[in-house]
This record gives structure tokens, C-alpha cells and sequence, in this order.
């Protein structure tokens, strides 16, 4: 039985590695330890509660006013003490967070190989999204099994030679959100219902959701502008927008959009919570990349408020646009989106290019046999 250490820091790697340690933890080939950075320790752990999920350590690194340079130093000094103590013959990242990187790292000090789940995602800019992107471009450097989410990925990584350990396996984050969905549904769907019953239920919904640091300032004051013109455009029509706690994401906010009829500005919700409003959206604004892998899963047209995206598989199949920050532009294309129904369906069966919920067990499947 070979020995697994899974890495996680934040709540998208949460979401999206839940259903990979599941299908460890059931697999007799393998085991599985689990271990927490604690990158964003509030938002990780209600995940690791949903999904019944107990790390073996918990590095417990946030501070306040914490740096990309501290995360990844601390990450570093603490998890050789649990590389020590767990001798994994395997680590296990996922994505492109500090966490991932510094994982992937740490176990390469230690001749660790690295298994990196959705690999091969890239914009081509260092810096966009920062620093997300080169932390993406690293791990692929360290790492030994590259889990492509799909075939474009897959193609991103033969276009930087690296073809051996690459597989195509869907991506993990529909896995995770059928089961979330299935959840909500049996366990919290009247309990939501009653907590959410501020929205009305004859209005359409627009869930938008929007925190990425590159639109810091101008550009993010911009989008706040097109909700606020398309919220006093369109009365049939209620936005609810869970705001990140990043005071850069809450001066424009608040100065925007607060008091603005039908647009509902909430705390940081949960990821069942998001699930919920995620599916019952009529459309989704967002430049979060987990929701344009998300949103297709569940139909909801999908409008990508970034100038560049490294999920272009989105907007190839046609179930996401991208907008970018211009108002002009986020107004058209939501006002199109609202208003023709024959572009409207165009979007919402327009087929899903992130899997069928089978990663996982793809994943883990390779791990055994290889």
C-alpha cells in the first residue's frame, strides 16, 4: 500500500481535491493523509465539513496581512516536519495556488513524485493571473502526472515538451459540484429556500461573483457600473453578489452599488449556499475561474468579466463569453443574454466541455496502475 499526502490551502482546491480523497480513501491501493496549509483557513474548512473531511495536519499558516513571500517560506519550513513523519511514495497538488506550488516544491526537496490535478491551464501572461499563472507553470515543472482537465490543456503542456505522465480525465470540479448539488437538494434545499427568501422568486437571478486582483481599482469599478445600468435597466431581474472581504473588492462595491434596487449584496457565502444560487441563476457574471468550470455543469450561461481567461474550452463549446471590464461591453452582452431567448438557449445547452464527473476515479485509477 503506497502512502498519499494531499496538499490543500484554499477553498477552490478544497472543492475540487474533495472528491479525489474520497476516491483515495476508497481505493485499497493507497494510504491517504490529508494536509492543510491553512492559506485561507474561514473559507477552507466549511468545505472539508461538507464533504466529511478531516486533515491528518493542519500547518495553520494564515496570518493577517499575510504575503505571497510568507505563505510560501512558511509553507515550506512546516511541511517538511510532515514529509518526515508521512514518507509519502506520493504528493498530490491541484491547481495554481501558492499552496499547490510551495507542495510541489517541498515535495521535490524530498524526491517526492507529484501528481498535479488540473493540469495545464495558461493564459500565456505571467501576470494574469497573478500569481496564479506561473504558479501553474512551475508545478508542471516539478511534477510527474499532469491530470489534464481537457484536451486544450492537454495541448498547452505538449506545446511546453511536456507530454509523458500527461492524461485527459475531465475536470474534478464536476465531479464535486454534482455531489454538491445532490446535497443541498436532499439535506438543505427548504433551509436555503427560507434563508434566500429576500429574492423573488417571479424576478430572474443574476449571481455574480468578483474578487480577481488584476482588476483591482479602474476596472473593477467599471464592472460595478455595468451591474448597477443593467439593475436599473431591467426590473424583472434581481442580482445577488456574495462580495469577497478584500477591501479592494469592497470600497467599489459599496460605493457603487449599495442601495441599488434588486441588487443584493451579501456576505461571503458558503460552497453549498453558492451551489444553491448557482442553480437557481437565470445567468452568471463573474472572474472567478472555478465558476466558468461550474456554471456550464448546471446550464447557466456563463459571462467572464477578465480580458483573458486560461479556460477557454468555455468559450469554445459557447456555453461562456468573454467580456472583460469594459461596461459597454458586460452591458451588451448581459442585455443580449436577457432579452433574445433563441441566444439565451444558444449558452445554457450548449454542451459542457469540463467532464462527466469521473475524474476522480480516473485519477486515481492511473495512480494505482502506474
Amino acid at each position: 500500500m503506497r502512502k498519499v499526502l494531499v496538499i490543500c490551502g484554499t477553498r477552490p482546491e478544497g472543492i475540487k481535491l474533495a472528491p479525489v480523497v474520497q476516491a483515495l480513501e476508497a481505493s485499497p491501493a493507497f494510504d491517504t493523509r490529508l494536509c492543510v496549509t491553512g492559506q485561507h483557513r474561514e473559507m477552507l474548512e466549511p468545505i472539508l465539513r461538507f464533504f466529511s473531511l478531516t486533515p491528518d495536519f493542519d500547518l495553520a499558516l494564515m496570518k493577517p496581512g499575510q504575503t505571497l513571500t510568507d505563505v510560501t517560506a512558511a509553507a515550506l519550513t512546516k511541511l517538511k516536519p510532515v514529509f518526515d513523519e508521512v514518507k509519502p511514495n506520493i504528493v498530490v497538488v491541484q491547481g495554481d495556488t501558492t499552496t499547490a506550488f510551495a507542495g510541489a516544491l517541498a515535495a521535490f526537496y524530498e524526491k517526492v513524485p507529484v501528481a498535479h490535478v488540473e493540469a495545464g491551464l495558461r493564459t500565456g501572461d505571467k501576470f494574469s493571473p497573478f500569481p496564479e499563472e506561473m504558479n501553474r507553470v512551475l508545478v508542471s515543472r516539478l511534477a510527474d502526472w499532469h491530470f489534464a482537465p481537457t484536451e486544450t490543456s492537454r495541448q498547452a503542456l505538449e506545446a511546453e515538451r511536456i507530454t509523458r505522465g500527461v492524461h485527459v480525465t475531465g475536470n474534478t470540479v464536476t465531479d464535486a459540484l454534482l455531489a454538491a448539488r445532490a446535497l443541498v437538494a436532499e439535506r438543505h434545499e427548504a433551509e436555503f429556500a427560507r434563508e434566500f427568501s429576500f429574492l423573488d422568486a417571479r424576478r430572474r437571478l443574476v449571481l455574480v461573483t468578483g474578487h480577481r486582483r488584476e482588476s483591482f481599482g479602474a476596472p473593477f469599478e467599471n464592472i460595478c457600473r455595468a451591474i448597477k445600468q443593467l439593475a436599473n435597466t431591467f426590473d424583472d431581474v434581481e442580482f445577488v453578489y456574495p462580495v469577497h472581504l478584500n477591501p479592494n473588492v469592497r470600497a467599489p462595491v459599496d460605493a457603487i452599488l449599495k442601495g441599488t434596487p434588486r441588487v443584493h449584496l451579501l456576505e461571503p457565502v458558503d460552497y453549498p449556499r453558492l451551489v444553491y444560487l448557482l442553480a437557481r441563476s437565470t445567468l452568471v457574471l463573474t472572474d472567478s475561474g472555478g465558476i466558468q468550470e461550474e456554471a456550464p455543469t448546471l446550464g447557466k450561461p456563463v459571462l467572464v468579466m477578465r480580458e483573458v481567461t486560461e479556460r477557454p474550452e468555455g468559450i469554445s463549446a459557447g456555453c461562456a463569453q468573454l467580456v472583460g471590464t469594459d461596461p459597454a461591453r458586460i452591458i451588451d452582452a448581459a442585455t443580449r443574454l436577457l432579452t433574445d431567448a433563441a441566444a439565451y438557449r444558444s449558452m445554457a445547452q450548449a454542451k459542457n466541455p469540463y467532464g462527466d464527473g469521473h475524474a476522480s476515479a480516473r485519477i486515481v485509477d492511473i495512480l494505482s496502475r502506474s
